[in-house]
């Protein structure tokens, strides 16, 4: 593996857990680590958690005194910090405490519930030095006890306790107490010319302190080289080496690949293969119940979206991708129904999953080209894919689905649907024909014919063909030439309207409208609570006609959508003419607004049709050119905003919010239609916010700020990941297996990339491409065209 330089200021992403690969996380109690240089008080090298929140700080750190002189903060280190090595469960960085003094810190987590590090020091002076060691910890509890010094079996070691947990510190080398202001155990260190001497720590925190002392003393005692052997092995099997002309963008690439592998957890009872969670930080990994059943949605399952990012991420691990496909069969119905978020804690979504697993196998296919694979799979994502038209999903049975719910939408604060924010329409979801549903059902449908077709499936391929048509038919009727883009329609009437508001209600009362509509009009009723704001039983009347004979719809307390500061109901049927509103069960200060429903406001599922191919070539070029490349709409310096308009200044945030999956959507439906430059400038606009997060907060984040790059939301989750996989896909390289590579294009990127798996070196220049093999066989290629280079 590279050996790296990374200092202070370059992007760096610290955090450390244990790695499924090489041991089985402890789903429900796993303990994740972050290093911090520099930081807390005091500013020391502090490698940090809390346990999943079970502390409310645990810092460990090193403080190196020579007579005179005390030093933890690396800032007044000799010579600067260097990170070497980083893996999901591993660091090292090199540093010089003193002048002639060199130090190498290697941090390791080789389970969930423990912690080890291995200091290593050499006296590159010309005389005798004499330092002392001290490891430091300091354990803020939330009930418990900060560690002390203590004996165990004759031992000196740091027990501390804090929520049912004793953690225990263990050194070798037969330190004594520290006498520095921190709890610490100190060494005395002598160093002669050339000199190299090796501590061992390890931090274990079980129930209790014996089982603490015995887990980092064993801990403790394990082969550390062959254990980093087996750490690096791993990692050079399942990693893309990624060298660009930026070092800056070769560091974020790796910490992607790094952070994407941390996710990963083991199958269980629950789901039989690899899962993930979609962060992991010092603040999670604990569950109350012991089972993950409590767990936010961060730690409760997976949907389609993101398991389609994950798999991006990690090309040199395809059978990642393999393991997640087959937990979402293993939980599938015998009607075909899969769970949109089958969690690794039994949770469920209670949805249906969004249409994306023929996309994910096909993906998986184009590597391992592997029929009997399709053959295994092909029956339950064809099952799958017709549930989505069962009546329930298809409520004016017209062949069209709509979305259930705004959580299989893969947006869950969609302007549009979400009811949590003041400025949100709040609209019932299921009543709307969205763009990005046809187009993901298109796409399964053109994949499953094709895997039909590999099958000599025939009648499987004009059934799925039709389907295609009818879809790509439907997204087409809801293009919008003078906007160029698709437009959400409304499920019964296909139109696509400007709201407004038509009429405005205080308490209880009634009110006659006597108003008719040219076209019909679906209704959004919004209840704002008044002070005082228990709960209501609003029930409203609504009469197309003011005569006695109305035709009238009644809504009630459950057919409203709550939040802390009112509700929001759809009308279940559209209308012509409205004649009068009956208020009742409010009190005197609450307000009803009525308006009808806008579905003209623009966000980026929208360009989701141009992923799937569905657009011919001269309006996907008007879709590109108009709406997409366009400065005051999607091309913003950071990646593609979620919503490119912000009705108010509180919704900045989430409409200009970057969300890297639907960018890496968004981005291979450019490839489609051959704008690989546009792709690259995409790229470039991502990665661009991922370094700037890198560098300046040590962490990816959960979106980015699309005209600042600011980070928003959760660190090092998924979804801000650097899109690695859509960087490979625009440089045109497609690694098969270190025997085969799939080409296409030409380098768009202004610098020769190399990329390396297995032996397998890829160098793309601006007019050609260089495949050496681990035999040593050379291959050039200058032809554009896809094609397969096999060793």
């Amino acid at each position: 593996m590279r050996e790296w330089d990374l200092c202070p200021g370059d992007p760096l992403c610290l955090t450390i857990a244990a790695d499924a690969r090489l041991c089985a996380p402890d789903y429900a109690n796993d303990h994740i680590w972050e290093l911090e240089p520099g930081t807390g008080e005091p500013a020391a090298l502090s490698l940090r958690t809390t346990f999943g929140m079970r502390a409310r700080s645990v810092r460990l750190f090193p403080r190196f005194s020579e007579p005179g002189q005390a030093l933890a903060d690396p800032s007044a280190f000799a010579g600067p910090l260097h990170l070497r090595h980083f893996y999901p469960n591993f660091l090292q960085f090199d540093f010089s405490p003193f002048d002639g003094i060199e130090a190498s810190a290697e941090y390791w987590v080789p389970q969930s519930q423990v912690v080890a590090g291995r200091l290593t020091l050499i006296n590159h002076s010309t005389s005798e030095r004499k330092l002392r060691l001290d490891w430091c910890a300091l354990l803020v509890p939330l009930d418990g006890k900060n560690f002390k010094a203590t004996r165990i079996q004759s031992v000196n070691v740091l027990v501390g306790s804090t929520n049912e947990l004793a953690p225990v510190i263990f050194l070798t080398g037969g330190p004594g107490p520290g006498p520095g202001p921190y709890p610490s155990l100190a060494l005395d260190v002598e160093l002669i010319p050339g000199a190299t001497r090796q501590f061992t720590w390890a931090q274990a925190a079980l129930g209790d302190i014996q089982a603490s002392f015995e887990l980092a003393r064993h801990t403790a005692a394990r082969p550390w080289e062959a254990e980093k052997a087996r750490i690096e092995f791993i990692n050079r099997s399942q990693t893309v080496d990624i060298q660009t002309g930026d070092p800056e963008w070769d560091a974020a690439l790796a910490f992607s690949q790094t952070a994407a592998f941390r996710l990963v957890m083991p199958g269980n009872q629950h789901l039989p293969q690899s899962s993930f969670v979609s962060a992991r930080e010092p603040d999670n990994g604990y569950s109350r119940k012991g089972d993950g059943s409590d767990y936010t949605s961060a730690w409760s399952g997976q949907t389609p979206l993101e398991s389609n990012y994950l798999a991006s991420l990690l090309p040199g691990a395809p059978h990642i991708a393999q393991e997640l496909l087959t937990n979402y069969l293993s939980v599938q119905s015998s009607e075909g129904f899969i769970d949109c978020r089958p969690g690794l804690g039994g949770q469920r979504g209670n949805f249906l999953a969004a249409p994306m697993l023929a996309n994910l196998a096909w993906d998986i296919y184009q590597k391992t080209e592997d029929n009997d694979f399709l053959s295994e799979v092909f029956s339950a994502l064809s099952a799958f894919f017709w549930i989505w038209f069962a009546p329930e999903h298809d409520r004016n049975r017209d062949n069209l689905p709509e979305w259930d719910h705004l959580n299989q939408t893969g947006f869950e604060e969609h302007p549009l649907f979400s009811h949590w924010h003041e400025w949100s329409q709040g609209v019932d979801v299921s009543t709307v024909h969205s763009p990005a549903l046809f187009a993901m059902l298109y796409n399964e449908a053109q994949l499953l014919s094709k895997m039909a077709e590999r099958l000599g499936r025939r009648s499987n391929m004009s059934l799925l063909q039709a389907q295609a048509e009818s879809l790509q038919k439907a997204v087409e009727e809801q293009w919008q030439p003078r906007s160029t883009i698709y437009r959400y329609t409304d499920r019964d009437t296909g139109l696509s309207q400007s709201g407004k508001t038509l009429a405005r209600l205080q308490g209880n009362g009634r009110t006659s409208l006597d108003e008719t509509y040219e076209k019909p009009v679906r209704l959004l009723i919004q209840v704002k609570l008044g002070q005082g704001k228990s709960t209501r039983r609003p029930q409203i009347t609504i009469s197309e006609y003011v005569s006695a004979a109305d035709d009238q719809k009644k809504l009630a307390r459950q057919d409203f959508n709550w939040s802390i500061s009112g509700g929001t109901a759809t009308s279940q049927k559209v209308y012509s003419s409205i004649g009068k509103i009956e208020v009742s069960g409010l009190d005197s200060q609450d307000k009803v607004i009525l308006h009808s429903v806008d579905l003209t406001k623009e966000d980026i599922t929208l360009l989701l049709p141009l992923w799937a191919g569905i657009p011919d070539k001269q309006r996907a070029q008007s879709l590109i050119g108009r709406t997409l490349l366009d400065a005051k709409r999607f091309d913003r310096p950071f990646g593609l905003p979620a919503c490119p308009s912000v009705p108010m200044a509180s919704a900045e945030e989430v409409c200009l919010s970057v969300h890297f999956p639907w960018n890496h959507l968004i981005g291979e439906g450019l490839l489609r239609y051959g704008f690989r430059a546009e792709t690259a400038r995409l790229v470039a606009h991502m990665m661009t916010a991922t370094i700037y997060n890198l560098k300046n907060y040590l962490a990816f984040y959960q979106a980015y700020h699309a005209e600042k790059g600011t980070g928003i939301g959760v660190r090092n989750a998924l979804h801000g990941l650097a899109p690695v996989g859509l960087f490979m896909k625009t440089l045109g390289v497609e690694i098969i297996s270190a025997e085969r590579v799939r080409l296409e294009g030409h380098n768009p990127f202004p610098w020769t990339v190399t990329v390396q798996y297995k032996g397998l070196k890829i160098k793309r220049y601006s007019d050609r491409t260089d495949v050496t093999f681990a035999n040593g066989q050379t291959v050039t290629i200058t032809n554009p065209a896809l094609c397969v280079v096999s060793q």
